[in-house]
């Protein structure tokens, strides 16, 4: 299903005998929310990477959204990341020189999902759905960290993607306005939208379907782990 992720023995190492991520298995599929959570070092940001393409892994197979992303080069991988993937960053990366709304209408110019006359309607709409409609035509740097992570995240709805990828979206955040990017998480999930969440806070994990713990490039076995869950995942309750 092209809302599905799954992951067969992917892993990735580096120079000198290093692995940042060993061989691991993951299965997220249409409406879920899954946090991936560990401390510094342990393979988060790895894995998230492999599953965007900006990474490729060293072995294993890696599908998200309908595609084999580690079979994926060049401008196939640029069109296939600008259509199927949502990516929302712990630094916002936000054009400084361009408006809120010209910033949510680059991946609309990118792909050419949407004809030129409807974009920044479009653009609108989604500033609308996230909050901040009010603030369509000022600067990012007009504006505060929660109002621009909402704008990252209306920005990576742009081309309707059914996969959207988070690194650490609340890491520069008050847990306030946190919380409210969370929820506003949930709801896409709700929506049929496959989610997976990078973070170091396992707070969060109130808001996810699941929760996946890795420490030093494996998927941990969580401590009450029961028959049903067999591997190293979390069901949040």
């Amino acid at each position: 299903m092209i809302h599905r992720v799954q992951v067969r023995g992917a892993c990735k190492s580096y120079g000198a005998g290093f692995t940042a991520l060993h061989p691991t298995d993951l299965d997220i599929g249409p409406g879920e929310l899954v946090t991936v959570v560990g401390r510094s070092g342990s393979g988060k940001t790895t894995l998230l990477h492999l599953l965007s393409g900006i990474d490729r892994p060293t072995g294993g197979e890696i599908t998200v959204a309908g595609e084999r992303v580690d079979l994926l080069r060049g401008s196939r991988l640029a069109s296939w990341r600008g259509r199927s993937i949502g990516l929302v960053f712990q630094f916002f990366q936000l054009l400084p020189t361009l408006t809120v709304a010209e910033n949510v209408m680059l991946p609309m110019d990118f792909c050419a999902t949407y004809k030129t006359s409807d974009r920044r309607a479009r653009a609108l709409s989604l500033l609308e759905r996230v909050g901040i409609a009010d603030q369509a035509d000022k600067l990012p740097q007009a504006m505060s960290g929660g109002e621009q992570q909402r704008a990252a995240i209306a920005r990576a709805l742009a081309n309707d993607p059914p996969v959207l990828l988070a690194d650490e979206p609340t890491g520069n955040l008050d847990r306030s306005t946190g919380d409210h990017v969370l929820e506003l998480f949930a709801g896409l999930a709700a929506e049929g939208r496959t989610i997976v969440m990078v973070t170091h806070e396992h707070d969060v994990s109130r808001f996810a379907n699941r929760q996946v713990t890795l420490a030093d490039g494996r998927i941990a076995q969580p401590r009450d782990a029961g028959a049903t869950l067999g591997v190293a995942e979390t069901v949040v309750r």
